[in-house]
C-alpha cells in the first residue's frame, strides 16, 4: 500500500521527528551501561522500562482519553501481538548486544536495519526501492559502523553482567536490528490507521505481557532494580527512550516513508558514541570520526532530498 502524498512542511517535520527519536534512542547504551554497574539483570531492564511506559500511558488514558483502550480485533492481533512480540524481542536482544559487544558494537549491529527497511518496504508497503534510497541507506549504515567500531569499549564504570559475551552480543545486536526493521514497517502501516498513542500503548502492553510470561518460563523472572540509582536510570530510559522517542518516531512515519525514517534515525549511534566518549571514557579513532561525518552528511543529504522532492515534482 502506498501512502498519500504529503506537503513539504510535513516531510520536513517528519525528518525532525526521526532525528529526535534517534537522538533519544542514543542514550540507551550509556544509560543501560550505568544500570549494569548498579547490578541490574540484563533480562529485567527491558521488562521494567516497558512496564512503566505501559502504566504511564494507561494512567493518561484513564484521565484524559479513554478511547485509547478501544481498538479492533485486527489491531489487537497486528499491534498488540505482532508489535508486542517485536518490542519484547528488542528489549531483551539489545541489552545482550550492549553488554556483550559494547555500546559501539551493539549500535553498529543495530544499524544494519536501514538496509533491511529499504529492501522490505517494497514487498510489504509498496514503497519504491530507488537507487537513492538504497545508496543512502548503505552509506549511512557504513558510516554508523565506522563510528561505533572506531570507538573503544573500555573505560566504563560498570562490571560485566551475567550472560554477557561477545557471541551473545553479536546475536543480540543482529536480532535487535531485525526487530527494529519490523517495528518500522509495522508502524508505517498501523500508525495512520490507529494513531500514534494507541499503537505505542498496545505495542508496549503486548511487549510487557509477553516478557512477563516468557521470562519466568525461561528461568529469568524479572527482578526489581536493586538500588535507587538503578530506578532512576530505568525511569530515564522509560521517559526518554520508550515514550518520547517512540512518540517522535511514530510522528515521523506519519509524514515520511519507512526507509527515509529509518535512515534519519541512524543519528542514534552518533549520539551514543559521543555520550560513551564523554560519560564512559570511550574514545573515537580517526576512522570513528570519519564514520560520524558520513552519518551526519548522509542524514543531511536524505533530509534535503526527501524534503524537497515533492516541491520540485521530481520522482525517485
Amino acid at each position: 500500500m502506498t501512502s498519500p502524498p504529503v506537503g513539504r512542511a510535513s516531510r520536513l517535520a517528519g525528518y525532525v521527528f526521526a532525528l529526535t527519536a534517534g537522538a533519544l534512542w542514543g542514550t540507551t547504551g550509556p544509560l543501560s551501561t550505568k544500570l549494569y554497574a548498579e547490578g541490574a539483570a540484563l533480562t529485567g531492564i527491558g521488562f521494567w522500562r516497558v512496564l512503566l511506559g505501559t502504566g504511564g500511558l494507561a494512567l493518561y488514558a484513564l484521565a484524559a482519553d479513554r478511547a485509547l483502550f478501544r481498538i479492533d480485533r485486527r489491531g489487537v492481533v497486528l499491534v498488540g501481538v505482532g508489535g508486542g512480540a517485536l518490542v519484547a524481542l528488542f528489549e531483551v536482544a539489545y541489552q545482550f548486544g550492549i553488554a556483550g559487544a559494547g555500546v559501539a558494537g551493539a549500535a553498529a549491529l543495530l544499524y544494519t536495519a536501514p538496509v533491511l527497511v529499504a529492501v522490505l518496504a517494497l514487498p510489504f508497503l509498496g514503497e519504491r526501492l530507488t537507487t537513492l534510497r538504497m545508496g543512502l541507506a548503505v552509506v549511512v549504515m557504513a558510516g554508523a559502523a565506522l563510528t561505533v567500531t572506531g570507538g573503544s569499549h573500555g573505560g566504563s564504570d560498570g562490571g560485566t553482567p551475567a550472560g554477557a559475551s561477545l557471541a551473545a552480543g553479536v546475536a543480540g545486536g543482529a536480532l535487535a536490528a531485525l526487530s527494529y526493521a519490523g517495528t518500522t514497517l509495522l508502524a508505517r502501516y498501523a500508525v495512520p490507521r490507529y494513531g500514534t498513542v494507541r499503537v505505542l500503548f498496545y505495542e508496549l502492553l503486548g511487549g510487557t505481557t509477553i516478557l512477563g510470561i516468557v521470562l519466568p518460563l525461561a528461568g529469568h523472572a524479572p527482578t526489581a532494580p536493586p538500588t535507587p540509582g538503578a530506578w532512576t536510570y530505568v525511569l530515564a530510559l522509560t521517559i526518554g527512550t520508550v515514550l518520547l522517542a517512540n512518540f517522535a518516531f511514530f510522528s515521523a512515519v506519519r509524514r515520511i516513508e519507512a526507509a527515509p525514517t529509518a535512515v534519519a534515525a541512524t543519528i542514534e549511534p552518533v549520539v551514543g558514541a559521543l555520550l560513551a566518549l564523554t560519560l564512559l571514557g570511550q574514545q573515537l579513532t580517526a576512522s570513528g570520526w570519519i564514520g560520524l561525518l558520513m552519518v551526519v552528511l548522509g542524514v543531511a543529504a536524505g533530509y534535503w532530498r526527501e524534503a524537497f522532492r515533492k516541491g520540485t515534482g521530481e520522482r525517485g
